[in-house]
Parts: structure tokens; C-alpha cells; sequence
């Protein structure tokens, strides 16, 4: 992934020497490290509801953050104006911020290269509005066909392309196109007694407008958001207490994110407030578990060429066959750990310092048939799709609601349950799986992760997974 002088004026109308200067500005009250970041967007969302396109907007966003470090400390500033007194301002006020004794010499910027894992040549930001439109006016109509209990679609679409440019006082020059895609699509069914229940499916990339065409998916969308609200029509209360819970591939792979993921960034382990501080090279999983942050990956929502700092998105071991191996690191915490960057520096947007993040956090699959699990299990509880949950890292305790799920009888699926969320905690549930299935999958596209009040699109996938002791929360 080359860049130009060229690229850098066509873009954010800056050379190469108004980095040197903004960067030598940035270091001129000291400091150990200090980069620029330049953020271009555009972005459209459109949403569907009682069959109208009721909201439409279009966007552009363009500034710029100055960050210095200092040792443990964070000086940082931004504009929304590229204008050079307003960049040089941003970084004087970031360079007071975090004044320290270190000094440091600014090394001629050099661009990096790095494979394009989302080669995109028509992004959706490029297609015609009406275009767009289509896809979600589409899934209505299928969505309603498709039972005359369903009495209300809601469909969005959102892209964006996201242009950044990366400058380094340790030389790193970093330029990276980002498209996005996604297409949401949520049902509403009545049951004859008055009992509505939604269901919900979407998806999405770092793709263009035919990954949605191409591939059928306004259907296929469309088709599962309904299917999904009428299993919860016929769904029985939840069972309560301790039992086998089976998590289905996919999706429920939003608990490892949540329950496991977020422990092994290191800026919560460097404050060692995680459940996972100081434990690399413990046991801290079942042998069966080998767990991989992956952030280059072709085309999805997590996947990044570089992430927010310039460097190299990469696969990412954090536990193997139970072992914890590591954890994942922007530059801040792999200079204070003196461990080497992981790719995993990530911010919402130029507004805000990029912090450790996940990408695509996943499970690699086992050797276990799903069947074979399932008959393995005498009663117990089966999920399928999770909703929202919450998780401390601290302690690792997490409530997950799970928004489809099934009675486990006799090794069999039997009654859907309506209600159920699971309780426990990350690292103790990781200890209790028995048996991991071959049948690993990544979910549709649909990710957000909020940390700090920042929020980046990730990647999650599990294989079907039997864990013999979890909490499981409901009503009857």
C-alpha cells in the first residue's frame, strides 16, 4: 500500500514538510513520541419504517488530532480545520499538555507498505442514492410477504468511506481507504393473543453495494428477521439455575468479545484491573480453547490495512489451547510493557486518542460435530443469538441476554424459550468447555464496540461450543 506526495495534497492538501513541521512543533516541549492524525469521511444512513423512508442524511467529516507522549502521560488536541496556524495551534497545546524531560529528534518520514485487504474499486459511497434506496424498500416488501403475522419492518442502510493519513515522529507515513457497508433489517410479528415479539438481522463490510445484490442478502435478511420474531411467538419462559448451556457458531461469539476480549487489552492489564493481569503463560481456558484477535482479514467490518497509528493490522494469539500467550497493544502500552505493537491502536474518529481495541476476536474451531454435542447434553439450554450484555473487566462477571434460544431434551433442540440470559464470568466459563465444534463461523457484519465512549465496527465468531456449567437466568 504505497502512498505519494501526490495522494497527501490531493487529499488533505498538505506536503510532506507541513508534517515535518507540524510534528517538530508537536515535540517542542519535549516528549517521547508524537503523531499526527488526518481523517477524511463521508458517510449516508437511510431508514425504513411503516414502509417510508422516513430520515436520509449525508455527511462529511475532515480534521486532524496531534497526539505527544511523555511517558505514562497523553497530550492531545484536534481541529476540524486544516488550515496550518490551526494545526500548529493543535499541536502546541497537545506539546503543553504532555511537557516532559525527554527529548527527541523527529525521523524523516518514510511510507509504510501494507497489503489492501478490502480492494473495493465502486464502494456503496460511490453508488446512487437511489440505488440504496432499493435495497431497503426491497427488504420491506420481502419481510411482509413473508407472514401475515408480521405488521411492521424497520430496514436502514449505512456506508461510509474513510480516508486517514498516519505521521510518526519515528518516520511511519501511513495512508489507508476504508469503505463500509451495512444493511439492517428488524420484523415485528403479533401472536393471536396480542404478544408482539421483533426479530433482527443484518450485515455488512468493508464491501461495495453488490455484496448485498450479488449475494441475495436483502432476502436472506429480510427472510431471518422474520423467522427469528416468529420462533419468540411460540417461545416458552426460560428455565433458571446452573446447567449445560451450547452456544451456537457466530453471533454468540459476542460473549468471548465481551467476556474474554476486552480483559486482554493491555491498557487495562498495564492498570492491572483486569482478570487477566499478570497471568500470560497461566492456564487461564479448557485446553480446547484457542482464542485469535485478526485484523487482517479480507473484506470484514473488524478487518484494518493499518490500524489508527500506522501500523500493520496482523493475527493475534492471545490464547492457545487454554495458555494465555498475550495481549493487544497500541503503541502506548507496548512502550510502557516494552511489548511490540499489535495492530490494535483504534479511535472513533479524530476527535478522540486511539486506545487498545479488538478487531475480529474469534474461536478456532475444534474437532466436535455440532450433532454430537448436542446429543452429548441430557438437558440444558441452546442460544443461538445473543442481544446486549454487560461485563466488568475487573472481576470478569458478565450478564448476556440471549434473544433466541431452545430447550436441550434428550439430546434434542425441543421448545423455544423466550427470557433467558446467562450469568457468570469469562474466565471461569472458558474453563468449563467440554467440547468445541468443527463448525466455525464469523458473524454477518453487524459489530459495534463501545469503550470509553468511543465506538469502532469489530469482528466476532465462535464455533458451537458446549459449556457444562454457566448460570442461566429466567422466569420459569
Amino acid at each position: 500500500m504505497g502512498l505519494s506526495i501526490s495522494l497527501i495534497a490531493t487529499q488533505f492538501g498538505i506536503s510532506t514538510s507541513d508534517l515535518h513541521r507540524y510534528l517538530n512543533e508537536a515535540l517542542s516541549r519535549g516528549g517521547d513520541y508524537a503523531d499526527l492524525y488526518f481523517e477524511y469521511i463521508e458517510s449516508t444512513s437511510l431508514a425504513l419504517d411503516e414502509s417510508i423512508v422516513k430520515s436520509a442524511t449525508q455527511g462529511v467529516t475532515l480534521g486532524v488530532g496531534v497526539r505527544v507522549l511523555s511517558g505514562e502521560r497523553t497530550g492531545y488536541a484536534y481541529s476540524d480545520d486544516l488550515s496550518p496556524d490551526r494545526i500548529l495551534k493543535a499541536a502546541r497545546t497537545a506539546a503543553c499538555i504532555a511537557a516532559g524531560p525527554a527529548s527527541i529528534v523527529q525521523t524523516p518520514l518514510d511510507a509504510i507498505s501494507a497489503p489492501n485487504l478490502y480492494p473495493v474499486p465502486h464502494p456503496a459511497a460511490e453508488s446512487s442514492l437511489a440505488e440504496r434506496v432499493a435495497l431497503i424498500v426491497e427488504a420491506d416488501h420481502i419481510a411482509r410477504a413473508e407472514d401475515a403475522r408480521v405488521f411492521q419492518v424497520q430496514a436502514s442502510f449505512a456506508d461510509s468511506i474513510r480516508h486517514i493519513l498516519i505521521a510518526t515522529s519515528d518516520g511511519r507515513l501511513a495512508h489507508d481507504r476504508q469503505p463500509m457497508a451495512r444493511l439492517n433489517v428488524m420484523a415485528l410479528a403479533r401472536a393471536a393473543d396480542g404478544r408482539i415479539e421483533h426479530g433482527y438481522q443484518g450485515g455488512g463490510g468493508r464491501v461495495g453495494l453488490d455484496h448485498f445484490t450479488s449475494n441475495h442478502l436483502v432476502s436472506k435478511f429480510a427472510k431471518e428477521a422474520v423467522r427469528q420474531a416468529l420462533v419468540q411467538l411460540d417461545a416458552v419462559e426460560a428455565p433458571a439455575g446452573e446447567m449445560t448451556v451450547v452456544l451456537g457458531p457466530g453471533w454468540p461469539g459476542i460473549l468471548l468479545h465481551e467476556a474474554v476480549g476486552h480483559g486482554l487489552e493491555a491498557d487495562f492489564n498495564r492498570k492491572e484491573v483486569s482478570a487477566f493481569s499478570g497471568r500470560i503463560g497461566q492456564q487461564v481456558a479448557s485446553p480446547l480453547c484457542t482464542v485469535v484477535d485478526n485484523g487482517a482479514m479480507a473484506a470484514r467490518r473488524g478487518s484494518l490495512n493499518v490500524d489508527d497509528e500506522g501500523v500493520p493490522s496482523q493475527e493475534n494469539v492471545l490464547i492457545e489451547n487454554g495458555v494465555l500467550r498475550g495481549y493487544l497493544h497500541d503503541r502506548l502500552s507496548s512502550r510502557l510493557l516494552r511489548n511490540t505493537p499489535t495492530g490494535n491502536g483504534r479511535r472513533e474518529n479524530y476527535q478522540h486518542i486511539p486506545l487498545p481495541r479488538m478487531t475480529n476476536t474469534y474461536m478456532l474451531a475444534g474437532d466436535s460435530d455440532p450433532s454430537e454435542i448436542l446429543r452429548s447434553v441430557k438437558k440444558g439450554l441452546y442460544c443461538a443469538t445473543f442481544g446486549g450484555g454487560q461485563v466488568d473487566i475487573t472481576s470478569g462477571n458478565f450478564v448476556f441476554s440471549a434473544t433466541e434460544s431452545y430447550l436441550i431434551e434428550d439430546g434434542r433442540l425441543t421448545s423455544p424459550v423466550r427470557g433467558a440470559s446467562l450469568i457468570g464470568n469469562g474466565p471461569e466459563a472458558l474453563k468449563y468447555v467440554s467440547m468445541v465444534g468443527n463448525d466455525l463461523q464469523l458473524d454477518e457484519g453487524v459489530g459495534i464496540c463501545g469503550k470509553e465512549g468511543q465506538s469502532v465496527p469489530v469482528g466476532v465468531g465462535i464455533p458451537t461450543l458446549k459449556i457444562d456449567r454457566i448460570t442461566v437466568g429466567g422466569n420459569a
